[in-house]
């Protein structure tokens, strides 16, 4: 690498963001001390994120992926959910993955998995309209909850985690009970299959996508629907709150990532650079970024503020589907058709 003591000239270098200044440096001769000052004061830092660990971790597609935590000893678990009809839990520790268990009881695959805000009970959902329940402590299944005909296609906890959402393909965001297993009520958006739904932290929202590309939010409290987007125009696959309950993001076939301002139902940014379908997306701890994953087998870490991509791993073999933060964002984990886990190094 270049020193900077060693530059003479701008033309000395071959960095991405040197064409947004191109008129700066058209004009201001960048040598010495001034070019010094430029690349440290100017030019965007970034966001450093490393490949750390994969493994082959099923024997068919995983298309489902999430954190969890050992209340035994704290430490933290991968849950990867796959075609092959198995949820696997497995216990992050000395920068490798160990087996912990491997949880029977689906009858086709497995499509969605999420962790409720305790860290120790899983959900699961899958092609067999059913969600299980599962003691991530023990690895014992909790019960089990028929959700109806091609019902059970995404699932999600709410922040106290004392429901379960799921959505339906006649339109309908179906609310579990945790407790009783019972559908208590249903959320009508009026529209077509539900792919993709999620709960805001604060508890006020749920929003969610549709296989028209159309997403819905709706207030918890009354039941009553907010707001309508149509800013896609193909399938939402993924959708996910930021910490503070303030945006929006959503994942499209159409290969584009949307912010959207929630309060005020308005679009914020359309990103893109994934070359194919973006198949999920996921918030930082921290609301500074958040990670997508595509069917172009690529995983990209974003910057919220400035809108850009920050970091590209090209590490996995097929499509990648599931992709999400540690709770404290210093991992991200990501699965897909390869039938690997893949684990990256972030800043916290």
């Amino acid at each position: 690498m270049t020193a900077l003591h060693s530059l003479n000239s701008i033309s000395d270098l071959d960095h991405p963001y040197l064409d947004d200044y191109s008129v700066i440096l058209d004009v201001v001769p960048c040598t010495g001390l001034f070019l010094t000052y430029f690349l440290i004061c100017c030019i965007p830092k970034s966001y450093h994120v490393s490949f750390c660990f994969f493994i082959s971790a099923h024997d068919d597609a995983i298309w489902s992926v999430g954190w969890g935590k050992n209340a035994n000893d704290g430490s933290e678990l991968v849950i990867s959910g796959s075609l092959d009809d198995l949820v696997k839990v497995w216990k992050w520790a000395d920068e490798r993955l160990e087996l912990q268990w491997s949880l029977e009881g689906h009858q086709l695959g497995v499509v969605s998995v999420d962790v409720s805000a305790s860290g120790n009970i899983l959900a699961s959902s899958s092609l067999d309209a059913h969600i299980r329940l599962w003691d991530l402590d023990s690895g014992k299944q909790i019960r089990s909850i028929d959700a109806g005909p091609v019902d059970a296609w995404s699932v999600a906890f709410s922040p106290d985690s004392q429901h379960l959402a799921t959505g339906s393909h006649v339109g309908k965001v179906n609310i579990f009970g945790v407790e009783t297993g019972k559908k208590e009520f249903s959320l009508d958006t009026r529209g077509k299959f539900i792919l993709s739904n999620a709960y805001s932290p604060d508890g006020k929202y749920l929003a969610s996508g549709a296989i028209d590309g159309i997403i819905n939010i709706f207030d918890i409290a009354t039941g009553k629907l907010l707001h309508t987007l149509e800013g896609h125009a193909m399938p939402i696959r993924s959708l996910t709150f930021s910490p503070d309950s303030q945006l929006l993001v959503t994942a499209s076939d159409d290969g584009y990532i949307k912010i959207y301002d929630v309060q005020h139902a308005s679009l914020a940014a359309t990103l893109s650079g994934h070359g194919s379908w973006v198949l999920n997306v996921a918030f930082s701890p921290d609301d500074a970024h958040f990670v997508s994953s595509s069917s172009d087998k690529s995983v990209k870490v974003w910057d919220v503020a400035t809108r850009t991509c920050v970091h590209t791993f090209l590490d996995h073999q097929d499509q990648v589907w599931g992709v999400q933060y540690n709770r404290n964002g210093s991992k991200i984990v990501s699965v897909g058709d390869d039938q690997e886990i893949h684990i990256y190094d972030c800043p916290i």
